[in-house]
């Protein structure tokens, strides 16, 4: 028989009435609001009506550098949480949103997947309780409100050519990266050249990501610089009167969302920050209500470790106060085999043959990037676990190699099989990560606020991507110089790079060495709380390909939907 669509596996599951789920993780059933019988909006109140509940141990799950073949973060996160409760102990997941562009593109949902999912899927997957379009309408709102103040005289004189504010939409659509609005007669608007973005890389969704509360939430959107003036005097949201809109937009997308895995585990779905250009991680409110529901949270950093672990324990950790117990890197076989730059894999294609045969000698070559990324846990102070995540047809030497790259480090490895097998397959991973968070933490963030941008930019570049130092372009000097005389040089960096090496050079597999990170450009997210730096060529709206997973999804005849993924 062959192996159930992840679809399938959903459909069958039985789920558990939501008011359960909120009862097994302690929330208060008086602070749950229902969305149909699939999710459920849960008050902020609660956050401080659990804050006298026992603390459960923080966990965060990143990855070794992602690769076409996917490492299977998600489905980690959802299995790990299922496994607890396999031997003994309860759990809580927070996860992100998915955003519905990569859905309908090629990466399909990110729901988890096998027998290691967040149902119902298609719920997920698809709206879920609207927050997405809360944070579209937000950003889009500003957006009007700005050009309707240049239409009425530009009374703050902002400059056309330094405008920053964009539009966004949840969909991929290359057609609209960059545009001219205000075309047709005078009262149509102001000409100037502008783009869209996907809802995902909107600063809204950071700071929705990043906020504590909703009256943090309310001045974080006000902060939003739309634009400069000709004299480089910075122009917010709050000063062309939107911000405040925008709050009452997001008043029910502040609360985060409860769900459940398919072993009913609860599940708190929150946010959906690009992990490109911000922190690539869900949001701080749901970790806050997460905190006191068990004996353990897991929460999910996007990207490799350099990427969403990074931003997890230097922003996010910095503005919730929360401290991590220990750390889970996801790695598989044929990843680090993929490391190794033997292979020339594509999404979408027949994996190479070879990649498939035992050779322990290839995963220690490629294991050059989990030897990195167990680095950058421990440069945090934070205690690794390696999950190795099991593939059909892996061979025990090459599973052993894994092993042996952990016990370099000191770090325990624990192989999992979750996707077929649900939590009891990832059941010795849940102990290995429980021996790890019961040791003692040291967790330390990389640099204080008051350390210059340009220092927190290199401390990032050369302990944790490896770099030898950083090269700014005269752009970049310059905007580095601007935010810092306008006050924002106490903010931390998020560097966007791409996310395909732990350099800046996405064709640079394993850990590369000897190399200089290149700023081009410096933007602020004064809003959200942080400054990036621009690396490379960052997409913000993603464009879809030949045959879009959208070509498959379909209604069928009474109501069901087929195709998801």
């Amino acid at each position: 028989m062959p192996f159930p669509s992840d679809l399938d596996i959903a459909n069958a599951a039985e789920l558990r009435p939501l008011d359960e789920i909120a009862a097994r993780a302690g929330i208060p059933l008086e602070h749950l609001e229902p969305h149909g019988s699939g999710a459920a909006k849960i008050s902020l109140d609660a956050i401080s009506d659990m804050a006298d509940r026992p603390r459960a141990a923080y966990v965060v799950v990143s990855a070794i550098t992602p690769t076409p073949l996917g490492e299977g973060k998600t489905t980690t996160t959802v299995g790990l949480g299922q496994a607890f409760q396999h031997i003994g102990k309860s759990a809580t997941i927070a996860i992100r949103q998915p955003s519905m562009g990569p859905t309908f593109g090629i990466k399909g949902g990110a729901a988890g997947g096998g027998y290691s999912q967040v149902v119902p899927m298609e719920l997920l997957n698809l709206h879920l309780t609207g927050d997405m379009h809360a944070v579209t309408s937000a950003h889009n709102m500003c957006s009007a409100m700005l050009d309707a103040h240049l239409f009425h005289g530009n009374e703050l004189g902002l400059d056309l050519l330094n405008i920053t504010w964009r539009r966004v939409l949840d969909v991929n659509d290359r057609s609209l990266r960059n545009t001219v609005v205000g075309l047709g007669g005078r009262l149509d608007g102001v000409p100037r050249e502008t783009g869209f973005d996907i809802t995902a890389a909107s600063e809204v969704m950071a700071a929705l990501a990043l906020c504590t509360s909703l009256s943090d939430l309310r001045q974080r959107l006000g902060r939003i610089v739309v634009g400069y003036t000709k004299a480089g005097t910075p122009v917010t949201a709050e000063e062309i009167g939107v911000a405040g809109s925008m709050a009452v937009i997001l008043r029910e997308a502040v609360k985060p969302n409860l769900m459940q895995t398919l072993e009913g585990t609860p599940a708190l779905v929150h946010t959906g920050p690009f992990g490109n250009i911000a922190t690539g991680n869900s949001s701080i409110v749901a970790d806050r209500v997460g905190i006191h529901t068990g004996d353990f949270l897991l929460t999910e950093a996007g990207f490799g470790a350099d990427m969403g672990a990074e931003r997890f324990f230097n922003i996010k950790c910095r503005y919730s106060g929360l401290a991590p117990d220990a750390a889970v890197l996801v790695a598989t076989v044929r990843g680090l085999k993929a490391h190794s730059g033997n292979h020339h894999i594509v999404a979408g294609k027949p994996l190479p043959e070879a990649i498939l045969a035992e050779n322990p000698d290839e995963v220690h070559a490629g294991g050059a990037n989990l030897r990195k990324q167990l680095e950058n846990v421990q440069v945090h102070g934070v205690t690794p676990v390696v999950a190795i995540n099991v593939f059909p047809g892996d061979h025990q030497g090459d599973i052993d190699a894994i092993k042996e790259i952990a016990a370099e480090y000191g770090a325990r490895a624990a192989v999992s099989t979750h996707f077929s097998d649900g939590g009891r397959g990832a059941a010795a991973l849940a102990e290995a990560v429980a021996e790890a968070a019961a040791e003692p933490s040291e967790f330390a963030m990389l640099y204080p606020d008051d350390m210059s941008l340009r220092d927190k930019i290199e401390t990032v570049a050369t302990k944790v991507y490896g770099a030898d130092g950083v090269e700014y372009s005269s752009v970049a000097s310059k905007q580095l110089d601007t935010y810092a005389a306008a006050g924002f040089g106490d903010l931390p960096v998020c560097i966007a790079k791409t996310h395909l090496s732990i350099s800046s050079d996405p064709s640079l597999k394993g850990a590369p060495t000897g190399w200089t990170l290149p700023v081009r450009e410096v933007r602020a997210s004064v809003g959200a709380g942080f400054v990036y730096p621009i690396c490379g060529d960052m997409r913000t709206m993603p464009g879809l390909g030949k045959t879009p997973a959208a070509m498959s999804i379909d209604i069928d005849e009474h109501g069901n939907i087929v195709g998801l993924s």
